[in-house]
């Protein structure tokens, strides 16, 4: 699984993905096909702002497609924002591609990726938390020794 999260797209296959999607779109109509190419393309990009424009176009798709095309359009949405640090939403794409497909394996290793991910983010986020609590205790505690310092003179 860390290959498909880690992939990085190459420039030169962005760019002619990204050539192919304005050409269609200058002449009016853009198939899904391609639209799915060069989000696909967005979402292994190393920069954010690329990801999130593939995630707009994986979400029109989900919702313009018939059920039985969504699938790849689920699993990349729940990809992009797995890198995005966007661990709620992506367990929300993987839920719903896993409700339609209960035995998929790739789902079910990228679902337990983002748990990981959510899990070690959320204790981080209590870390910081409680470090900041500390800091402040601290400084509280430094203040009230000069207050009674001061106080005692």
């Amino acid at each position: 699984m860390e290959a498909v999260i880690g992939e990085v797209v190459a420039p030169e296959d962005l760019l002619r993905f990204e050539k192919k999607y304005n050409t269609e779109l200058v002449k009016g109509s853009v198939s899904r096909v391609t639209v799915f190419e060069y989000a696909w393309c967005l979402v292994r990009s190393k920069y954010s702002e690329d990801i999130r424009k593939g995630v707009v176009l994986l979400e029109d798709l989900v919702h313009k497609s018939p059920k039985a095309e969504q699938r790849d359009y689920l699993f990349y949405l729940a990809v992009a924002n797995y890198k995005l640090k966007e661990y709620e939403k992506a367990l929300k794409f993987i839920r719903v591609l896993m409700k339609n497909e209960p035995g998929n394996t790739q789902a079910l290793e990228l679902e337990s990726v983002i748990r990981k991910a959510l899990k070690k983010d959320g204790l981080l986020g209590i870390a910081i938390v409680g470090g900041v609590g500390i800091v402040f205790s601290l400084a509280g505690l430094a203040g009230l020794a000069v207050w009674a310092a001061v106080k005692s003179t």
